[in-house]
């Protein structure tokens, strides 16, 4: 164990032992390194101006994210590498490509969001040089700006895939050093304190264990998209935090089943998701901006039990189990009967969510909807899972669920007990739907009104019935519209 959190900032090393659990890397960026190229503009991890890259040691590697610093707390950077605006810059010493493709193409206007539209935009230029437009515009999903229009910053990221450089990029020929300086890191518990605000950063999985075991009351921290919020919205004291974003990163597959580490990020897990349930890769690159999926884990999408987080709906209706483990002891469960009630979930004193379990039903129909008022980045008025299994033209088995219809995550078992045995037609799916309101009264929020919750709903089950028919109708955009989006 130590008392020292240590990271590189890009090209120096950063040694602190005063650490508070709340403190944010952008207020460490703008308050004690005066790096103001990072803004702060939304402080909810939504409008991209305080982005950053981090650098941390994946399964392939050393690989480079965008993230918002705004809601990314400081002790969860041991043993990564922290890229600002600061740090970029030709081989020349000039601008980087990135930012002479801004100023050739006229892409910024106030200048307030540049920084982290650059940011994102250079993330993506390292990792996909050869970018599409509809993968530029799924880079900046997390980047607002009210200026431009974007149109001017699309064609800067264009012109700067197609000029290249990357092998001469300053964090290329950095990466033996940065790899080893964070394989180092690896490996060791840590512990920090500051006016009484502890932060834990477990060695491994089995350490967590201990920790909990030790510390029941502690508060877990992943990717912090929701916690984050509590900090620098509510100011809530999360003391004694444990940061556990580095763990539980294992993926394995099989002809049956898919397993997921509950630290697996929504970036890491998209590659197996579109593999599996292509119909679900849509709805998955709509679960917030790169940034968030960047960071948000499914384990604590999970384990958070709102009624409107985007993994459960989908994970649900997959038939998705729970790996829930207490010290040594592991039990299973189907992730439909972890939701109790609203802020209740089926987790022990001392117990975490370790493992995600999920049936590939490669001959199952599936879907997947998100229903929002902003189409990018955006929380969910309505989400939709939908499993659907036919056998010689009826319906064997219907696994329906809902986010944002009830106090939780919700099958829809009426719908389902409509659909099972039926004939796979425009009736049966008519009839599912007119059952859903047996199975949901939905509130009215800011976000929608119940009646407008409810008609959604039942409209989702006649547009899956024309998907899934091969209809002519249009229920979607043309492919080369929906592919822009």
């Amino acid at each position: 164990m130590t008392t020292e959190l240590c990271f590189l900032l890009n090209d120096q090393e950063v040694r602190l032992s005063a650490v508070r659990a709340s403190d944010t890397l952008l207020g460490y960026l703008r308050e004690e390194r005066r790096l103001t190229g990072t803004k702060e503009g939304c402080a909810e991890g939504d409008c991209g101006a305080c982005t950053v890259l981090v650098g941390r040691l994946g399964r392939d590697g050393l690989i480079y994210e965008p993230v918002n610093a705004c809601i990314r707390f400081l002790a969860s950077l041991h043993g990564q590498h922290v890229v600002t605006i600061e740090y970029l810059k030709a081989p020349d010493g000039g601008l980087h490509p990135v930012q002479q493709a801004m100023v050739d193409h006229h892409a910024s206007q106030c200048g307030f969001c540049t920084p982290g539209i650059v940011m994102s935009l250079y993330g993506l230029w390292m990792t996909q040089p050869d970018a599409s437009d509809a993968q530029i515009e799924q880079a900046l999903q997390g980047n607002l700006c009210r200026c431009t229009g974007y149109a001017p910053i699309i064609r800067a990221a264009q012109a700067v895939g197609r000029e290249g450089g990357q092998s001469d990029d300053l964090l290329q020929g950095e990466r033996d050093r940065v790899t080893r300086f964070l394989r180092d890191m690896q490996g060791r518990r840590i512990e920090l304190n500051r006016d009484g605000q502890r932060a834990i950063i477990p060695a491994d999985t089995d350490d967590l264990a201990e920790i909990l075991a030790q510390t029941p009351d502690a508060r877990l921290v992943a990717g912090a998209t929701d916690v984050g919020l509590w900090v620098t919205k509510q100011m809530r004291n999360i003391s004694p935090a444990v940061f556990i974003g580095h763990l539980m990163k294992e993926i394995s597959e099989t002809e049956t089943e898919i397993r997921l580490g509950a630290g697996v990020t929504y970036s890491e897990a998209a590659p197996v998701i579109s593999s599996h349930f292509p119909a679900a890769r849509e709805y998955w690159n709509r679960i917030g901006g790169w940034q968030v999926r960047n960071m948000g884990t499914i384990g604590a999408n999970i384990a958070n039990g709102s009624p409107i987080g985007d993994t459960p709906p989908l994970l649900i209706a997959l038939g998705a189990r729970l790996i829930l483990r207490h010290g040594m002891t592991r039990r299973e469960i189907a992730l439909h009967d972890f939701f109790i009630d609203y802020g209740k979930q089926d987790l022990r004193t001392g117990e975490f969510v370790e493992q995600i379990v999920i049936p590939t039903c490669p001959q199952a129909r599936i879907a997947a909807y998100k229903i929002s008022k902003r189409r990018d980045s955006d929380i969910s008025a309505v989400a939709a899972g939908f499993y659907v299994d036919v056998e010689n033209g009826r319906i064997a088995n219907a696994r329906i669920a809902f986010g944002g219809m009830a106090a939780t995550p919700k099958r829809a078992s009426h719908a389902e007990a409509a659909l099972t045995g039926q004939p796979f037609s425009a009736d049966s799916f008519a009839a599912a739907a007119d059952a859903l309101a047996d199975d949901f009264q939905p509130l009215t929020d800011w976000r929608a009104s119940a009646e407008y919750r409810l008609t959604v709903a039942a409209n989702l089950f006649r547009r899956f019935w024309l998907e899934q028919s091969g209809t002519d109708q249009p229920v979607r955009l043309p492919l080369a519209m929906e592919e822009r989006a």
